[in-house]
């Protein structure tokens, strides 16, 4: 009598799964041993296709890329000066002022109440002098 389908497959599954798990275990001590022996363990980001370490090398081709000025200083900087200049500005008009993401504003602006640079009431921020 011949083992089901589904029995085989399970096994497989297993012993893959159980191979992959031992792999990851061999990966953390080496890179562990790498650590202590000064070096630098590289990783691939996560989404990036395998031969590519890092966004500028992947992009650039050549390894070194020209960065973009920044102009007006940091984020944190552009929202902390125009909550200045509008106070009681709502989160969404600074995004949309700033020419970024809400969501990505939302996180500097927390950032900015926490180092008490800027006030939030209600929807409203204002300058925290």
């Amino acid at each position: 009598m011949m083992p089901s389908t589904n029995n085989v497959l399970d096994e497989a599954r297993q012993l893959v799964t159980k191979r992959l798990a031992e792999l990851d275990e061999e990966r953390k001590r080496l890179e562990r041993a790498l650590a202590e022996l000064g070096g630098k363990a590289t990783r691939r980001a996560p989404g990036r296709p395998r031969g590519s370490a890092k966004a500028s090398t992947a992009s650039s081709g050549g390894g070194t890329r020209k960065r973009r000025k920044r102009r007006g200083g940091t984020r944190a900087d552009q929202a902390v000066s125009l909550i200045e200049s509008k106070p009681g500005i709502s989160a969404s008009d600074v995004a949309k002022t700033m020419k970024i993401k809400p969501n990505y504003l939302y996180r500097v602006l927390g950032d900015l109440e926490k180092e008490g640079r800027v006030k939030k009431q209600g929807r409203q921020y204002f300058p925290a002098g």
